[in-house]
């Protein structure tokens, strides 16, 4: 566990914006949580030009005096991975920043609005060969929790998971399970019986990576 100075807020956006200041991880960081056999291995790099585009927002607030991450559950109605975790996010419209989808898609699934985030980055685009797209994390703070408010047909409920029990080495399993008829050996953080895995986990593990090591 990291050290904290007692403020906790203060001290983690620190890191984090130390952090995404210097060369990022990423793949390598990422494939910690990278599910076996993957369908496709192929690199944003190698697929940017020919994948969709989508963003997703990655949010630090205070809660209960402690940071917190902002994730959501999917519906069913959702027509790519449905009543799965992730972070807000969609489809990049023409003319659009990758931070510009990211705060939209934020407001419109989860009413946060725009002007009370504070972008601190981007982390390292990750390419999702079910969907083919490739997906732009930005990361951003908030002072004071949002005032949350959910778009029925695409969020069924949010999860807002402490920092500091991401960070825990407990939090990370793995397990074999069977998708879609395939057997995979599937990485995942655990949260109150809830399993974060797939892109969102490894979006996360680079997030995480950054943040140990926002400091050095």
């Amino acid at each position: 566990m990291l050290k904290r100075d007692g403020q906790d807020m203060p001290f983690f956006v620190g890191r984090l914006e130390a952090g995404l200041g210097r060369p990022k991880p990423g793949l390598q960081a990422q494939l910690d949580m990278l599910p076996e056999p993957r369908p496709g291995h192929q690199t944003y790099e190698e697929v940017e030009d020919i994948s969709l585009k989508a963003a997703i927002l990655l949010l630090v607030y205070p809660l209960e005096g402690r940071p917190h991450l902002l994730f959501t559950r999917r519906t069913e109605k959702v027509l790519h991975h449905p009543r799965q975790i992730s972070f807000p996010g969609g489809h990049r419209e023409p003319g659009e920043t990758v931070v510009e989808t990211a705060l939209r898609e934020a407001e419109e699934e989860v009413g946060v609005r725009p002007g009370d985030v504070r972008i601190l980055g981007e982390l390292t685009p990750l390419y999702i060969p079910p969907s083919n797209y490739c997906v732009y994390p930005v990361v951003g703070t908030a002072d004071i929790r949002p005032d949350f408010r959910l778009a029925p047909l695409e969020v069924a409920e949010i999860l807002e998971v402490p920092l500091d029990l991401l960070l825990a080495p407990e939090s990370r399993c793995r397990e074999m399970w069977n998708v879609g008829g395939l057997e995979m050996t599937v990485p995942h953080f655990a949260f109150k019986g809830d399993k974060i895995w797939g892109a969102t986990a490894m979006v996360l593990a680079e997030f995480l990576h950054i943040l140990k090591d926002g400091g050095t």
